[in-house]
């Protein structure tokens, strides 16, 4: 079936992009964009502003990690990494400049799309609630624009950053595992979760508190998880 969904692919094999682009459009993404090097691909979602973003790490000129920090200054689009490489130190360094999702080559191109399927109902949720704002302490979460904001400004997040913060304030004062909070932001069972989880919640920390290394929002409660509090009810 047939949707509107505009897609950016990002690769320099000519060979992906194809095979990539022929898979998508088999499920119904008909609205393909295609970079072959990081600086298009930069200028293509500032211009074309994708709803979701596939991006190769090795590219020549400027990688993958560069694309996707300089992609989170104005959006806030899924980023899907591909990577010829497995190690663990790459995922988390792919999660920490704010990508969502991370797939290793040699993939399957349906695996692929369905991730894509999976990160775009996920940016989706929470859109168009008709929700009240969730207000904590000077934290102010919008579900309707997918909006963050702390003493009036505006902290600029990742869909999945933003999705672990709206989890973290539905439950405000219960603590969260690691392992339940993987499984509710991911949709999918959490194993070896711990270090996704810790960058995420750094980044968040960098993002809504004034000191990251005081937080007064998303407290630490060593060996059970992490809670979201109200600092004036502390």
């Amino acid at each position: 079936m047939e949707n509107n969904y505009k897609i950016l692919i990002a690769d320099d094999e000519p060979d992906i992009l194809s095979l990539l682009e022929k898979t998508l459009k088999l499920e119904g993404f008909n609205n393909i964009i295609k970079a072959q090097n990081g600086n298009d691909a930069v200028t293509l979602c500032r211009t074309k502003n994708p709803d979701a973003v596939v991006l190769d790490i090795m590219m020549p000129g400027m990688d993958g990690y560069e694309v996707c920090r300089k992609i989170r200054d104005f959006s806030i689009a899924p980023i899907l990494f591909l990577s010829s490489k497995n190690d663990e130190v790459d995922k988390i360094l792919g999660l920490a400049v704010g990508g969502d999702d991370y797939v290793t080559k040699p993939f399957s191109p349906k695996e692929v799309v369905y991730r894509v399927k999976a990160q775009l109902r996920r940016a989706l949720y929470g859109k168009g609630t008709g929700t009240d704002p969730i207000r904590i302490g000077k934290l102010v979460i919008d579900p309707d624009r997918c909006e963050v904001s702390v003493d009036g400004r505006m902290a600029e997040l990742t869909a999945r950053e933003y999705e672990m913060l709206k989890v973290l304030a539905e439950n405000k004062g219960h603590v969260l595992s690691r392992e339940r909070l993987y499984e509710r932001v991911w949709g999918e069972e959490s194993f070896g979760c711990d270090n996704t989880i810790m960058v995420h919640i750094r980044h968040l920390r960098e993002k809504i508190e004034a000191d990251p290394n005081d937080p007064k929002y998303i407290i630490t409660l060593k060996g059970l998880g992490y809670k979201l509090v109200d600092p004036d009810e502390r």
